[in-house]
């Protein structure tokens, strides 16, 4: 039998009376000031050794046995009511016990163990005296750090159920805290991709000791900063989780209460300097906004030619990208996927801005819709080529003379995620022959073999396939018949080496091989992918994936 403890914990605030509900959320008041406080010190286990743990006792009736891997409730970081409602509502939908078990580890997995704070700005920067203003500090899962892309990705698989609110411990807010923290962070180092804990969390920093071999212009402030690559996805996650807060929410208060508007600005700023071509009409070195040099024995942590990367042409409209969103050197400076979530971004974003509607937000509304324009152009222009098989698709990457790299990566924004994040229609020809050519042999990091397959990337290296590029093939299939989906759903459920969790990469030919137990952005984007198909194709809900 439950406790009165257990059943606070486990029920959504919908389903128990309001006297409950009234005591809950006393009992969650009281843990969410708790939150500044290390999990360790209140006596809870460490996540990065649960994570690896193949728990005995309460494991799946199917195949897998999958064990449960929340933490117990009182270790969890941060409750939302929206959330565990979902869980409750799929638990009777998704008929394959497997497949549950998988979404109730996964979806909340963000929540329950990397939102490591959730508070407000102190005022003027000095303790003791707290605005209005939410702030949060999300990790990425084994990294005590907080990455634009990452985190933003993270928060956004809430999104389907995000709903508006003014509550300082609600969805809506840890939202809001998530945007505004980008927004800091960004003025700090628009050029960086990864930063410490905000001084208001009191959460410990930790030393990123590449700082001391990495040389990078403009330099950064190593307190504030924990890892500084030039990655244009980034600055557009940070537009997409703006954006998409807006959409969902109607509200304004982040973007007109607070320096979001300065944040922008700065962005498109940044941006700026890195469409420069290397070269000036004269032929001199071109100094971009952003140069880097690493000493490493791996090529994809440093870059050529004094920091400056390959030549780029100039007057193309794209943006140079130094990095991609794998944190992998570019080798051919425009990097298309990140330029097109960029255009993406840019456009829905400045919606936001005429709905500000001053002087100010409408001329920098217009400025980011001209940018995105001129990168569409450039893509059209540049970055479709044809190819002897699959005729005219997407390159990877192109420098403007006429280079190109011909492949695609498993991270977010890929050529694969075109459509889904909405830069094409998905049965646009182009796209559709960028797709038959990423999930073929033809893309050198296409990772097949007889135990998984899925596109990879330099990152872990080849035949290592990544289940997030086998979420982003379910979400932007076209096949009516399902099989597609089916089959990835299949691979994704047989890919967690029994854990229970959705893990970076797999090795083609191994199950036991695998990098990451504790990766948030994977595992949320699996719950996403259920709640798109609990709405768009509840059937397959239903069926068994033993």
């Amino acid at each position: 039998m439950e406790s009165a403890n257990s059943f606070l914990w486990t029920t959504s605030p919908r389903t128990i009376t309001p006297y409950l509900h009234t005591i809950f959320m006393i009992l969650w008041t009281i843990r969410i000031q708790t939150l500044a406080l290390p999990l360790l010190e209140q006596g809870c286990p460490s996540y990065d050794q649960h994570a690896r743990t193949r728990h005995e006792g309460n494991r799946s009736e199917g195949r897998y046995q999958l064990p449960f891997q929340r933490p117990s409730t009182e270790c969890r970081n941060f409750y939302s009511w929206e959330v565990e409602e979902a869980i409750e509502r799929l638990q009777y939908k998704i008929k394959d016990p497997d497949l549950f078990r998988l979404f109730e580890n996964a979806y909340p997995n963000t929540l329950d163990t990397m939102v490591k704070w959730k508070g407000f700005a102190w005022e003027n920067g000095m303790e003791g005296v707290e605005t209005d203003e939410d702030l949060a500090f999300v990790i990425t899962g084994d990294i005590n750090a907080m990455w634009l892309r990452d985190s933003a990705n993270q928060i956004l698989s809430y999104t389907p159920v995000l709903i508006p609110s003014s509550e300082p411990d609600s969805l809506a807010a840890l939202f809001r805290g998530v945007i505004n923290a980008h927004s800091r962070y960004i003025k700090f180092s628009p050029y960086c991709h990864a930063y410490q804990p905000l001084p208001e969390s009191k959460v410990r920093q930790q030393t990123n000791y590449a700082y001391s071999r990495n040389h990078v212009n403009p330099p950064y402030d190593p307190a504030k900063t924990f890892d500084c690559k030039w990655e244009l996805d980034s600055l557009a996650s940070f537009l997409q989780l703006s954006s998409e807060y807006h959409n969902v929410t109607n509200d304004l208060t982040p973007f007109e209460k607070f320096t979001w508007l300065d944040t922008v600005e700065i962005i498109l700023n940044a941006v700026d300097a890195m469409r420069v071509g290397t070269y000036t009409h004269d032929g001199h070195i071109r100094q971009p906004g952003y140069t880097m040099t690493g000493q490493t024995d791996r090529a994809t942590e440093t870059t050529s030619n004094d920091g400056h990367g390959n030549p780029v042409s100039g007057h193309t409209g794209l943006i140079r990208s130094t990095f991609r969103p794998s944190d992998d050197a570019t080798i051919f400076q425009f990097l298309i996927p990140s330029n097109m979530m960029f255009a993406v971004y840019l456009e829905s974003s400045s919606n936001i801005m005429y709905e500000l509607n001053t002087l100010r937000s409408r001329q920098l509304a217009d400025r980011m819709l001209t940018m995105a324009s001129e990168i569409r152009a450039g893509i059209t222009k540049y970055g479709v080529i044809a190819h002897s098989q699959f005729g005219a698709m997407y390159a990877f990457e192109v420098d403007g003379y006429g280079s190109q790299n011909l492949m695609d990566d498993a991270n977010l924004p890929s050529l694969l995620s075109a459509s889904w994040m909405g830069y094409v229609n998905p049965r646009d020809e182009v796209y559709l022959n960028t797709r038959m050519f990423a999930l073929s042999e033809a893309n050198p990091y296409w990772a097949f073999g007889d135990i998984f397959n899925a596109v990879g990337g330099p990152h872990t290296g080849p035949s290592k396939g990544w289940p997030l590029a086998s979420i982003v093939r379910a979400m932007t299939s076209q096949d009516a018949s399902g099989d597609e989906i089916r089959h990835e759903i299949r691979a994704i459920l047989g890919s967690t080496d029994g854990l229970g969790l959705v893990h970076e990469s797999i090795n083609a030919h191994n199950a036991n091989d695998w990098s990451r137990h504790w990766f948030g952005w994977a595992n949320g984007m699996f719950g996403q992918l259920i709640l798109e198909l609990e709405a768009k194709w509840p059937e397959l809900l239903e069926e068994s994936y033993q």
